[in-house]
């Protein structure tokens, strides 16, 4: 698209232009993704996940109907803004499962996320500019001709809006949302109810066997009367002091929003170098591929995420924990990322094996790390915040991504002007720049930076 509005003077300069436009939609995204997660809170998951998806509909249409570099930017930013979806269906997912089952409940949300991020590009890949690659169905000079990325945009709207259709039915997870306060102070009223006949039944036995036994014992009795009492009262305090606690004094939910972020950083420029780096020819370091190849090589990784997350990724991270398994993950990334540069030494059948061989497993890697922590965000706050809190998760992780498409695009595109440099020449430097980011990453997984939250009893 960005090569078809001529404003690039060169062609390695497309990939800095086409960074700007997925940078725009991250930057609306951050701007108001607190605001959308603090709405679910209040009226409820379903109002704010059924408007995100009309907002879909619209922006997303109006995006294939682009016919210059600042429109397409201006759709992109409108959706992203007024796109409050990702944080309260985090939450949804979280909500419908008791917290056992939560990692089934979030790697179902992740596996669709995931395959909605490979899928979509490949829908552009088969479906961009239809006259070109299906003259018979689509004739010259046509409406497709004059929008040659209306279609995939067109197909994507539709099925979002049979998505809308069919949330009409989706139960609510939210049930205590319309007087928060009032809920508190019932509930508050009833404990301290029931702490008062507690006490007065403890007081009661204390005195009878302060009457049948004269000796020591009474004393004894009594101190460990008061003991109890001190230790109820304190409990529920702990309870009081927990529940209003802000989101921004939770240790163990900031330490992994911050994690989140760094990988968020990496894998939304790794998303937007590979196809751009697919696409570029060899003289450039890239792999000359067509877009019909890059969309079936996404294509075939979105049906392996979608595998992963639903019949394996749940007993895998039983079996590991969710902590072990991001680590885990973020190491073996690193070395397979950085083989990336020497498959542009292969060709044909083997340089298409092993390409969609590395895009499975660097993606089922991704989504590892990402389900789990978004295990360990869900687990660290309480149901009253948790809209909020992922609303906060997506804000952070948007600011990231704004960078993200920009930075990897202009690195990408330095690149292929230092094809024939003697340290790292061409696209070396750019997956070696992805690494660092990687292997921050996962350093912050580490003790003392990330806290995760311990079980208390109910």
């Amino acid at each position: 698209m960005v090569k078809d509005f001529n404003i690039a003077k060169t062609e390695a300069d497309i990939s800095t232009y086409a960074g700007y436009v997925g940078s725009s939609f991250m930057l609306g995204r951050a701007l108001t993704s607190i605001f959308w997660g603090m709405l679910s809170d209040r009226y409820g998951r379903k109002p704010v996940i059924i408007s995100g998806i009309i907002t879909v509909v619209i922006f997303n249409t109006l995006f294939g109907l682009s016919t210059n570099l600042w429109m397409a930017i201006s759709m992109r930013f409108l959706l992203g803004s007024l796109n409050g979806l990702l944080g309260p269906i985090k939450a949804y997912a979280a909500e419908i499962f008791r917290e056992e089952k939560q990692a089934l409940g979030l790697s179902n949300f992740v596996a669709a996320w995931g395959v909605g991020l490979v899928i979509g590009p490949a829908l552009g890949g088969y479906l961009a500019q239809p006259v070109l690659k299906y003259p018979h169905m689509f004739p010259k000079d046509s409406f497709w001709d004059r929008f040659p990325y209306f279609l995939p945009c067109f197909i994507i709207s539709a099925f979002a809006f049979a998505s809308g259709i069919a949330c009409i039915w989706l139960p609510e997870t939210l049930h205590n949302h319309k007087s928060s306060s009032e809920s508190t102070n019932s509930v508050e009223a009833l404990e301290m109810e029931s702490n008062e006949t507690n006490n007065d039944k403890m007081i009661s036995a204390s005195l009878q066997e302060t009457l049948h036994n004269h000796n020591g014992g009474s004393i004894e009795s009594t101190i460990n009367v008061k003991a109890l009492e001190i230790g109820s009262n304190e409990a529920n305090k702990d309870k009081t002091i927990q529940k209003d606690k802000s989101i921004f004094q939770n240790w163990p939910l900031m330490s992994s929003i911050i994690v989140y972020c760094v990988f968020s950083l990496h894998d939304v420029a790794y998303q937007e170098v590979f196809s751009l780096w697919a696409l570029s020819p060899r003289r450039l370091g890239g792999l000359s591929f067509t877009t019909n190849v890059v969309g079936y090589v996404l294509a075939i990784s979105g049906i392996a995420i979608i595998i992963f997350q639903l019949a394996l990724y749940p007993s895998v991270q039983k079996a590991f924990g969710p902590v072990n398994l991001a680590r885990f993950a973020g190491v073996l990334s690193i070395p397979l990322l950085q083989s990336y540069p020497f498959m542009t030494k292969l060709s044909g059948f083997t340089l298409h094996l092993v390409i969609i061989i590395a895009s499975i497993l660097k993606n089922i890697l991704t989504e590892s790390i990402a389900t789990s922590l978004f295990l360990l965000q869900n687990r660290a706050v309480e149901q009253h915040q948790r809209g909020a809190a992922n609303g906060f998760v997506m804000t952070c992780m948007s600011a990231f991504k704004t960078v993200g498409p920009a930075s990897g695009g202009a690195i990408l595109t330095w690149s292929e002007k230092h094809i024939h440099s003697f340290f790292l020449p061409g696209t070396h430097i750019v997956f070696l720049a992805l690494n660092v980011v990687e292997g921050l990453g996962v350093l912050l997984m580490f003790k003392p930076f990330l806290s995760v939250k311990k079980k208390t009893p109910s």
